[in-house]
């Protein structure tokens, strides 16, 4: 009943509650997700299904698309897109196109070191460091388990920090189980 209450509040205010709408509200301290290579998305243009499909993001960051052709997407959120999208459509194709973009998968979070099997893994949305972990089998006996260090998708090595085990996990992020030291 509490939660109805804070979700009814919540959108007075003019929030959208956490969890509730896809890429249009970040929680506190997670930045806004943002396309990068290996992403895929579902455009849809309304009233035009040759115009709309499954569309991954390449190496470069574009993503190709009928009519328009090549796109930057790189760093762009699914708000962004919409509005570039449209803006290649009008005047020239469409007068006062409709369009929405969905993320369909994200690209995948790597894990390394002490746990029992590293490597890659698929991205779910409000993933943490412990869930990632659980997903790639557990610690190993020699794992420091309270001194997990993530380094951000784009961000140098030398960028990495120690993160709790509720930290965020986002999409392109490198999580790194060191080993512990007898």
């Amino acid at each position: 009943m509490q939660t109805i209450w804070l979700v009814l509040l919540a959108l007075l205010l003019g929030a959208a509650p956490v969890g509730m709408q896809a890429g249009a509200q970040s929680a506190p301290g997670v930045p806004e997700y943002t396309l990068g290579a290996g992403d895929k998305v579902a455009v849809t243009v309304f009233r035009h299904p040759d115009l709309s499909g499954e569309f991954e993001v390449d190496g470069a960051g574009r993503i190709t698309l009928p009519l328009i052709g090549q796109l930057p997407v790189l760093g762009y959120n699914a708000l962004q897109v919409e509005a570039a999208i449209m803006d290649r459509l009008q005047p020239d194709y469409l007068l006062n196109p409709s369009v929405s973009v969905q993320i369909l998968s994200y690209r995948p979070f790597y894990i390394i070191g002490e746990v029992k099997q590293p490597g890659a893994y698929a991205y779910v949305s409000g993933m943490t460091v412990v869930q990632a972990v659980a997903l790639a089998g557990g610690f190993t006996y020699r794992a420091k388990e309270n001194s997990v260090l993530i380094q951000r998708a784009g961000e140098p090595a030398s960028a990495k920090r120690e993160a709790h085990q509720e930290a965020p996990v986002l999409p392109g992020d490198i999580i790194e189980v060191p080993e512990r030291f007898f």
